[in-house]
């Protein structure tokens, strides 16, 4: 009887976190669901029946079409496309190289500087929002990528650096130590260890392209110029404060989503692994 219910409680816990997990799952699916079914919708049908998918007489590309013909949407996602990878090229390299000094090198304030370093993910970014400006305006970097990019780079190294120090100081230390004897530089032994924190690398990579690809605020602030507008902020024009072409935002969205999704179903395997590392550490 005992083993019974042992048994009967084990599947109650086994069918109650899938249950949460399915119902997790439906909740962060639903409103990509929404926007996609909605975006193949005429504008009307939109309205009268939001919750069911395009039938043939609701069918329509009008804001596919509405996307492409009155805005230049190929320039605006080559700008978010240009600004999400030059960001996560430059925070994953240079992030791996601060976390591998602080993991690697024992001196003094090393501990201190990595708090220091910590205190970046805490601290919203967007609070310093005027003095940013301030900076690009006095460097005349307003309506450029470049200072989108270099915003992104101190808003993503805080959590990259802290991330990656803790995952470097998995690898055995025994290895290094071989390879200092055989008389391998410094920056050749980082670059044999990059591979081994590979997983980790990946999870970064996510967590810091997903904020940069959707992020609306500072594109609008440093660079609301026509020629440097992403594709987050080239969706707004759509939005007016009487009429609103949601045919064209839907659509505009629906495009923005696809090289997430891309991504993140290349990375998705490395992501998984990444943080059920984390999780065992």
């Amino acid at each position: 009887m005992n083993t019974m219910t042992l048994k009967l409680r084990r599947w109650m816990g086994f069918l109650g976190a899938h249950a949460i997990l399915v119902l997790a799952m439906i909740v962060a699916l639903f409103p990509i669901v929404l926007v996609l079914m909605n975006s193949f919708k005429a504008r009307k049908a939109i309205f009268r029946a939001p919750m069911l998918p395009p039938l043939p007489d609701t069918f329509s590309l009008d804001g596919y079409a509405t996307v492409l013909q009155r805005s230049n949407f190929q320039l605006y996602f080559v700008n978010s496309l240009v600004v999400t990878l030059g960001s996560m090229a430059l925070i994953l390299l240079l992030g791996a190289m601060a976390a591998y000094a602080l993991s690697e090198y024992e001196f003094r304030g090393n501990a201190v500087l990595g708090i220091y370093l910590a205190i970046g993910i805490m601290i919203p970014i967007r609070l310093g929002t005027v003095s940013i400006l301030r900076i690009m305006v006095a460097m005349k970097l307003v309506n450029t990528l470049t200072a989108l990019i270099l915003v992104y780079i101190a808003m993503g190294l805080p959590l990259t650096i802290f991330i990656l120090a803790e995952f470097m100081r998995q690898v055995p230390r025994e290895l290094k130590e071989a390879a200092r004897i055989d008389g391998a530089s410094e920056y050749r032994i980082f670059w044999l260890i990059l591979p081994l924190v590979r997983p980790a690398i990946a999870t970064v990579a996510v967590f810091t392209m997903i904020p940069v690809w959707n992020d609306l605020w500072f594109p609008l602030i440093l660079a609301p110029g026509e020629k440097t507008k992403t594709v987050t902020l080239g969706a707004q024009q759509f939005l007016g404060q009487f009429v609103s072409d949601w045919n064209a935002v839907l659509s505009s969205l629906s495009l923005a989503m696809v090289p997430i999704l891309i991504i993140y179903i290349i990375f998705s395997r490395q992501l998984i692994r990444g943080l059920t590392a984390g999780a065992v550490k």
